[in-house]
């Protein structure tokens, strides 16, 4: 039961069924334009009453049933359905082994940022150095930072966030899962000159929606901080800066892996190419779309 059913209470009227609560639920969701209602409306009731999906599915087979107050998790499908995003709503994201806290003013990372990550987690592992150095540049919630990190452990990673908001999320992530990585508030033009030329693999997921291509879901368009969205009239002006800043940060034949979007794999290549990088390569995510182009230093 969730939670189990008290028959010495008082009399009161009967309690709700899960498996009903989570249909109506999930009909709000999908009236709303919720992509995945049913999962949003699961995952929000197994956030409510403190259990895992899994056991709430379970519990819903059974035909378990609620209690009569139902009002919290009403509230949550309500802001749901107003396209709050569900990380907001629960406090977390997942990514790769993580779970990362998140919130209002920190971008939430995508499942497709998941390969980025592993490009550079490939790549760190491939150095024959005792403690390889590896540095992620706007690192947001501190996602593929922290995937290095847990990963790679004989790695030393350093991660840059300049947005305040941001910041306070990664500071917190970084203490809960990797307090050995290193974490600093700087801009990343700027970051990290004492590591000049000794750095092996540099990872950023910059801003690159460029200024006109407002975001079609209201998750993203409302509740994403546009500094960690919008990149220049062709989204590329941070992948400028990156393409300079990992000529100096990065020793001889090191790995320079961006995210971005579907598009702009070849203009990425075509400048990377221009600025002198090496087996300049796109790779796609597992929808197949282009996701993230990877250089060698020269």
């Amino acid at each position: 039961m969730i939670p189990p059913h008290d028959s010495g209470a008082p009399a009161r009227r009967a309690a709700t069924g899960l498996s009903d609560l989570l249909r109506r639920a999930t009909q709000t969701l999908a009236a709303a334009g919720v992509p995945t209602p049913d999962v949003d409306a699961e995952l929000l009731a197994a956030h409510v009453w403190g259990r895992t999906r899994g056991e709430l599915l379970a519990a819903a087979l059974r035909g378990d049933e609620v209690p009569d107050d139902t009002t919290a998790f009403e509230a949550l499908i309500a802001r749901r359905a107003a396209r709050e995003p569900l990380q907001h709503l629960t406090g977390t994201a997942p990514f790769r082994h993580l779970e990362l806290r998140v919130g209002p003013g920190v971008f939430v990372p995508r499942p497709e940022t998941e390969m980025v990550a592993q490009l550079a987690i490939d790549a760190l592992r491939a150095v024959p150095d005792a403690e390889p150095v590896a540095v992620d540049l706007g690192t947001g919630s501190g996602a593929i930072a922290l995937a290095m990190a847990t990963e790679v452990p004989h790695a030393q990673v350093h991660a840059a966030e300049n947005a305040l908001d941001a910041f306070v999320w990664a500071k917190e992530n970084f203490a809960r899962n990797a307090p050995q990585a290193r974490l600093a508030f700087i801009d990343l033009a700027d970051a990290f000159p004492e590591l000049d030329g000794s750095v092996a693999v540099l990872v950023s997921n910059p801003p690159y929606v460029p200024d006109a291509a407002v975001p079609r879901d209201p998750e993203v368009r409302h509740w994403d901080p546009p500094s960690a969205l919008y990149g220049g009239e062709d989204g590329l002006d941070v992948v400028r800066v990156l393409s300079r800043v990992g000529r100096r940060l990065l020793r001889p034949g090191g790995t320079l892996v961006i995210e971005h979007g579907e598009w702009q794999g070849g203009p990425i290549r075509a400048l990377l190419e221009a600025d002198g990088w090496r087996a300049c390569a796109t790779h796609p995510d597992l929808t197949l779309r282009d996701r993230a182009t990877t250089a060698l230093r020269p």
